[in-house]
């Protein structure tokens, strides 16, 4: 019988055989992870009737009576053309339009414009002042769609900011009219940012909840005569921003129904240097010693915040020091700056143990005027040893 063979890779998804036509095998995962866990490779055999037999090169056990080793059938893909082609090339190429201020890397910059051009409902989670705001409009940018923006966390009348509201008028009467959320809904291939989600008021979830559902995907508008129904257009997406953890007091705690309709993207924390890297494109004018600096005083807060027994119960974000940095530009020093942007985050309760304290002497550090990073950190040097 004249068979083909095609090599299955480890942890492949797709068969490709020697002419580099594609064959879609469903149970392909499962072939990989067995090949992955016995470090083989998959030989697939197609047979002149378009069913399949496999085994394991070079494998040290018979596993001819696996399960796996059912006959499938053999599906041919065609090449891509037209749209769907633009699209995927697109994704493939989308760290190439990734804005230099974001330092995001560039698979999560990937997920979210593949999210976004799939028209995926999109959560950005993370820290305070990490870039999970500029990350959407960076989006927004790069895509080039139309896009409106809402704070959830300013709305005091949810139903007024996502439905509409009644009005009264001697010429008309009780009239209703729709809320910029609606008309924002109806827009083809819209971005809508919904910043601030998790300190919204429970009842604009309860709002979204058709809006987000991807079966379901449309607005009641019980507001106006016969409460009609309004369609999410083709092609919205919607991106969230939410602060989540014990630390961010102000925020409620997420219902479960509205995070599953989103797809998660969790910012990561700069690391100094690339905090550095930012605050010196943005101004570079500001010595970049200083800058160094100021970056370090915001590693040494995420990191000393991070500690079991943590003398503080914040830390210096992102956003603030960029805030300081802005005020050094101004003709500010460090120590000017630091008093009055970073020192009222920092509660004085405690007195010489306060944290307020503890932040003043990391920033003397820096200023020139404090205390060692050992006496700090409680890092005591070895004395020197004589050689003899």
């Amino acid at each position: 019988m004249n068979n083909r063979t095609i090599i299955l890779g480890v942890n492949s998804g797709n068969l490709v055989d020697e002419k580099g036509t594609t064959f879609v095998l469903p149970n392909s995962t499962s072939l990989a992870r067995e090949a992955s866990a016995k470090n083989r490779n998959v030989r697939i055999y197609v047979k002149t009737d378009g069913t399949l037999e496999t085994s394991f090169t070079n494998a040290d056990i018979d596993i001819t009576n696996s399960d796996l080793l059912k006959e499938y059938k053999v599906q041919s893909t065609q090449k891509v053309e037209g749209p769907e082609a633009e699209v995927l090339a697109f994704i493939k190429s989308s760290p190439e339009i990734k804005p230099d201020l974001l330092k995001l890397s560039d698979i999560k910059w990937k997920y979210l414009v593949r999210s976004a051009v799939r028209a995926k409902n999109i959560m950005m989670t993370g820290p305070a002042g990490c870039g999970k705001t500029m990350a959407a409009k960076s989006l927004v940018e790069a895509l080039q769609r139309p896009h409106f923006y809402f704070n959830l966390g300013a709305t005091q009348d949810p139903r007024a900011t996502l439905i509409g509201n009644t009005h009264f008028s001697k010429e008309e009467g009780t009239y209703f009219s729709n809320s910029a959320f609606v008309n924002a809904i109806q827009t083809k291939d819209a971005v809508i940012l919904l910043d601030e989600i998790s300190r919204a008021h429970p009842e604009a979830w309860n709002i979204l909840m058709t809006v987000l559902d991807q079966g379901q995907r449309y607005l009641r508008l019980d507001e106006a005569d016969g409460a009609p129904t309004v369609k999410v257009a083709e092609g919205v997406s919607f991106i969230a921003t939410a602060n989540i953890g014990n630390e961010y007091t102000s925020t409620r705690v997420m219902d479960r129904a509205i995070m599953d309709r989103f797809t998660i993207i969790e910012m990561d924390p700069l690391t100094k240097e690339e905090e550095s890297d930012l605050l010196f494109q943005m101004y570079p004018s500001v010595d970049k010693d200083i800058i160094d600096n100021v970056s370090e005083i915001g590693y040494l807060t995420r990191t000393e915040v991070k500690k079991d027994s943590a003398r503080i119960s914040t830390s210096i974000s992102t956003r603030l020091n960029v805030e300081i940095i802005g005020l050094i530009a101004d003709g500010f020093t460090l120590a000017e700056a630091a008093e009055v942007a970073i020192y009222p985050f920092f509660s004085e309760d405690g007195g010489l143990d306060s944290e307020r304290t503890f932040i003043k002497q990391i920033v003397q550090k820096f200023t020139g005027d404090g205390i060692s990073e050992e006496e700090l950190f409680g890092q005591e040097k070895e004395e020197e040893k004589p050689a003899f």
